[in-house]
């Protein structure tokens, strides 16, 4: 993608269903666990570079015993950093004691992270500031095995404000804020609870305060604990937890908006954001791995029990598209043909733009997440000429000479390597014009393959700002002198905010958005602009139920046709030479290629939860206002 866009976050979880010594005896190691979740975060560096964190449980401590261990880092390779702690503190304490090198037990009792049950958590910090106390997982301490809870997860709440407000009734007093801590404390709440219940009952029943934990650690209901904490929550997540004891949990939205994937075998329950992740780290099908079901949490009893269970009401399906086109990796095998299918769809549109000239066209993409729709594309364009080439050979009704045929077929796609991503740039400099300078030096291009009478098409994943477009690719691809560049976008129009865990928290940011005001400025509309901004304002005290979008107001005066030809405009100045077009993928064709992920508010303005209404609507009025603070 060219625009910098971030998104929130990656997590994995592994339940060890063996003791640590079948580890050491089939794997040669009691850190099998430890060197798995390494791998798992490792392979998922692509859902958060902004910081990492791990912890453990180890079951059956004996009290005073250390059973929790928790590292978490903001460091430039934030997952190195972390195991790079982990594995010194580890070796430190071998070398130190060499007699726990072979006795697992020893190894479990004194050195740290090496437990049963562990929490990975990679972040992308879209919200908030990026120091290491906003770095999952978080952890709600007690002295109380079972009311420990160390949390982590993908998500944004719409509604924090609510959440917020309903733990202040409860008598809490929140340490923060955010949703992270706000969701921690609204299951710790209700953990609490049935920890007491339980904990009364069994006095009743006549049992002695110190033979209460192993029968709470039996009794304690996850499943209701989560019904009753995440009844009123508006967000896309899939959260994980793990509660002192050992007992653990990952959750998934009703909406199916964030991904979690599971699998398990007789050694092992694992949990990630990604299919091909748990795939290759644990070397299995894909079949083998599931997908959790929206509504649905996959829970581990520390006996090892197994169960899914359905918290909330699945309701319609509204997986997030931008899964497919970008933040998951293109190795999953169904998002790879996807990807492909995008760049398939969008050939008609790109043959209409170079005028069906493919003798003087050259075909390249945005590195690198691109590349696999660039694929899809080309296999398009061969398919279009091998059409063209059998009628050209069979209109010869068999009179054409060698000389000709040989000319008929050796007709093919022109692909080049054009734009080349420099390693990452970093602006010492805060004046504008040398931080223009720097962005405009983010990519380079490949010098002497194309022609002053050559169309340049080049596809990239999708056009969020703009912003690289406009002050790199755009101008290092007219240094190349085509006669027209066509700019391909694998994804639709960008219009929206997202709420859901996606780094697009304003509207006037996205070039969609701005392409429709200058359309309104130029068709002398732009009164709408306010006349929202009042429909938006009287909405502000409103259910979250009851409020409608009406930012769509903006865009249903034009179609997307003239909205697309507006940003060619806004993304090429007088110094550019050669003719700009940029061509979107249309909403129909992004849910054919993607027919499972169907969530795309963002294109669209169809949130999937009733506080995205809310959302959208708060980024115009703090658009309108001259407001840079979140809509959410």
């Amino acid at each position: 993608m060219s625009d910098a866009l971030k998104h929130e976050c990656g997590i994995a979880h592994i339940r060890l269903l063996k003791p640590l010594e079948f580890y050491k005896e089939k794997y040669g190691s009691a850190f099998y666990g430890v060197n798995k979740m390494y791998l798992l975060m490792e392979k998922q560096h692509n859902r958060g570079q902004d910081g990492a964190g791990f912890a453990s449980i180890k079951l059956d401590t004996k009290p005073g015993e250390r059973y929790i261990s928790r590292v978490r880092s903001i460091e430039q390779q934030p997952i190195q950093d972390i195991f790079a702690q982990i594995n010194e503190r580890i070796n430190n304490e071998l070398e130190a004691h060499p007699e726990y090198s072979d006795d697992v037990a020893l190894q479990k009792q004194n050195i740290p992270y090496i437990g049963e049950v562990l929490l990975g958590h990679v972040r992308y910090g879209t919200f908030g500031k990026n120091s290491v106390e906003s770095v999952h997982p978080f952890l709600r301490q007690n002295n109380w095995q079972h009311r420990n809870l160390i949390l982590a997860g993908n998500f944004n709440m719409t509604n924090v404000k609510e959440l917020f407000s309903s733990l202040v009734e409860l008598g809490q007093h929140p340490k923060e804020y955010t949703d992270t801590i706000t969701i921690m404390e609204k299951i710790g709440h209700f953990l609490d609870d049935a920890v007491s219940k339980i904990y009364k009952t069994l006095k009743k029943e006549g049992y002695k305060k110190s033979e209460c934990s192993p029968l709470i650690a039996e009794r304690l209901n996850v499943a209701k604990i989560l019904k009753r904490a995440a009844k009123n929550w508006d967000g896309g997540y899939a959260m994980a937890g793990m509660l002192g004891h050992g007992d653990s949990f990952v959750l998934r939205d009703p909406s199916g908006i964030r991904p979690a994937y599971y699998y398990k075998d007789d050694e092992v329950v694992v949990v990630a954001s990604e299919r091909p992740v748990i795939q290759t780290v644990f070397n299995v099908e894909f079949d083998d791995v599931k997908e959790l079901d929206p509504g649905h949490a996959i829970i581990t009893k520390k006996s090892g029990e197994v169960s899914i269970k359905k918290i909330l009401e699945p309701l319609e399906r509204k997986a997030c598209s931008f899964e497919r086109v970008y933040f998951s990796r293109g190795s999953d095998a169904e998002i790879y043909q996807e990807r492909k299918m995008l760049g398939r769809l969008l050939m008609p549109e790109v043959l209409k733009a170079i005028g069906n000239d493919t003798a003087n066209s050259v075909f390249s993409y945005i590195p690198n997440t691109a590349e696999t729709s660039f694929y899809g594309m080309i296999e398009t364009v061969e398919e279009y000429l091998n059409e063209r080439k059998t009628q050209a050979i069979l209109k010869g009704d068999g009179k054409l000479a060698k000389q000709q045929v040989i000319d008929i077929l050796k007709e093919r796609p022109r692909i080049e390597k054009i734009a080349i991503k420099d390693v990452k740039l970093r602006t010492f400099i805060t004046e504008d014009s040398s931080r223009d300078d720097l962005v405009a030096h983010v990519y380079d291009v490949t010098y002497g393959v194309i022609k002053p009478t050559d169309n340049l098409v080049i596809i990239d994943d999708s056009i969020v700002r703009g912003t690289t477009l406009k002050k790199s690719i755009i101008k290092m691809m007219d240094r190349l002198h085509p006669k027209k560049i066509v700019v391909v976008s694998s994804a639709p129009q960008i219009r929206f905010p997202d709420c859901y865990g996606i780094d697009m928290a304003n509207l006037e940011t996205l070039v969609a958005f701005n392409a429709a005001l200058e359309l309104l400025k130029d068709n002398d509309k732009y009164d709408l602009v306010e006349e929202v901004y009042h429909k938006c304002i009287a909405q502000v005290d409103l259910p979250d139920k009851d409020v409608k979008n009406f930012v769509n107001e903006i865009y249903n005066q034009f179609t997307p046709e003239e909205i697309s030809a507006k940003i060619s405009q806004l993304l090429s100045d007088e110094s550019v030479n050669a003719e700009v077009e940029i061509i979107f993928q249309s909403v129909e064709n992004l849910h054919k290629a993607c027919p499972k992920n169907l969530g795309d508010w963002y294109f669209t303005g169809d949130y999937p939860t009733v506080g995205g209404n809310r959302v959208v609507n708060r980024a115009f009025i703090n658009f309108f206002e001259g407001n840079k603070e979140r809509a959410y």
